[in-house]
């Protein structure tokens, strides 16, 4: 079994700014390919708005701004072998009872629908998936869904291996 690593944009910002988990990650895009790592759509959008915001606050140097922004859409938001989730009408009017069901906003609900739908897409053809998020919110809702998460801040890069490894020992 093949593992995807899929990346909310929590995780994926400390790739591009340095943070508590940044090591973490930097660990995930070392251990898998492109082609195994996944984000939604809105991710994208929302790792630019961090570093506009961080850049607009004195955080990130406005110079080092661009080259951060090129690093990001080369690496991961332009790259094609990364899997850029997409968002459509029956994806929203699914993930409704998410809200409801885990307390969560909507657009998390809407992200949630998107890896359980990817997962059991994934699992038909004997794969599966891991989630990254440091949203503690987001981690316990994809725990009660039987989801595998990872929380970059609090979990070690011995758990990722574990994980990892798993799929060598298949």
């Amino acid at each position: 079994m093949r593992w995807m690593a899929y990346l909310d944009a929590s995780a994926l910002i400390k790739r591009y700014s340095l943070e508590s988990g940044t090591p973490f990650v930097n660990e995930v895009f070392r251990l898998v390919e492109k082609r195994d790592c996944a984000c939604f759509v809105i991710g994208i959008a929302e790792v630019i708005s961090i570093l506009v915001r961080k850049k607009n606050d004195g955080r990130i140097e406005k110079r080092l701004f661009s080259k951060t922004l090129a690093e990001f859409d080369d690496e991961f938001a332009e790259n094609e072998d990364v899997k850029v989730l997409s968002v459509s009408d029956s994806l929203v009017r699914s993930a409704t009872s998410l809200i409801i069901e885990h307390h969560i906003n909507a657009v998390d609900a809407v992200m949630m629908r998107s890896v359980l739908d990817t997962r059991r897409l994934l699992q038909s053809h004997e794969r599966d998936l891991f989630f990254v998020t440091s949203d503690k919110r987001l981690i316990r809702a994809m725990q009660n869904e039987g989801v595998t998460v990872l929380d970059p801040e609090t979990d070690s890069l011995e758990d990722l291996r574990a994980i990892l490894a798993r799929d060598e020992s298949l």
